[in-house]
């Protein structure tokens, strides 16, 4: 089957429709910013601060239960944090950036369907209808990971590093913005690694990935994930683990996804002859 006209365009024509692809995202992702902007005692007292808050839901649910199973150690984040801004423009200049970043999340959606809908003219009316569900598939995955991220590993990173001493001689004052580009740090590396199967069935789509293959470097994919999650969580083996283990399922659920699109193939192959 044929693909559509987009191939008979010139390379002049493919550059500007990008383009206009290009515009449309950053105007999603500019309208969402002042919107968060514009809302910042929402952002940064309820979002960006909750981790380090007593009254945050995790910091809630793990006090409530080291008292049911008598832990002390499972009560993290008990106290305020008061954090310190060093610089004349700093506060301002961290507000500009948490509402782009809120801008690049919230409109998350939508530039993936952007892209889809630039590569979609390519492909093959067939790979069209294998490929549908994608932009909810994606977008699903990039929820749960920003959530994963941000009820579970942040309140432990916060913790770890907020409470971390060298010494009883040295004070803990956390500066503005190394909490925020933690936290934020965090959470978008947390939606963005739930991509993974997305990212095998693409890979697997246009044959440069399969189950095999995926099965035969296994453990090597243990070690990254173990890698990656000591690159984007504090040195805590909590943390660490929390990060790796959602990771190695994702992975699994990737050889699940390329073992599927194999046998889809070989039925269409001999569907032909």
């Amino acid at each position: 089957m044929a693909k559509s006209d987009k191939e008979e365009m010139t390379f002049l024509q493919h550059l500007e429709e990008l383009r206009w692809h290009l515009v449309r995202s950053f105007a999603s992702v500019f309208v969402v910013a002042i919107v968060a902007f514009m809302f910042k005692n929402i952002v940064f007292d309820t979002i960006i601060f909750g981790p380090s808050s007593p009254e945050f839901f995790t910091n809630r649910m793990l006090t409530l239960l080291a008292d049911r199973l008598s832990l002390p150690a499972l009560a993290i984040n008990q106290e305020v944090i008061k954090f310190q801004n060093i610089l004349m423009a700093g506060q301002f200049t961290m507000h500009l950036k948490v509402s782009f970043i809120a801008g690049l999340v919230v409109a998350f959606p939508y530039i993936f369907w952007e892209f889809w809908r630039f590569i979609k003219p390519a492909l093959y009316q067939e790979e069209v209808n294998h490929s549908r569900g994608a932009i909810f598939f994606a977008s699903i995955l990039f929820s749960v990971g920003i959530l994963f991220a941000y009820y579970i590993i942040c309140p432990l990173s916060v913790h770890f590093l907020a409470t971390y001493h060298v010494s009883d001689k040295v004070e803990n004052i956390l500066n503005l913005g190394s909490y925020i580009s933690t936290v934020t740090s965090i959470v978008m590396a947390g939606g963005i690694l739930f991509e993974l199967p997305i990212l095998i069935y693409f890979l697997a789509k246009v044959g440069l990935v399969t189950s095999d293959t995926l099965k035969k470097y296994r453990r090597h994919s243990i070690v990254v994930s173990l890698l990656l999650a000591a690159i984007i969580t504090p040195p805590d083996m909590i943390s660490q683990v929390l990060v790796c283990v959602p990771l190695i399922f994702l992975y699994e659920i990737g050889i699940v996804i390329a073992k599927r699109i194999e046998r889809k193939k070989i039925k269409a192959d001999v569907a032909v002859y």
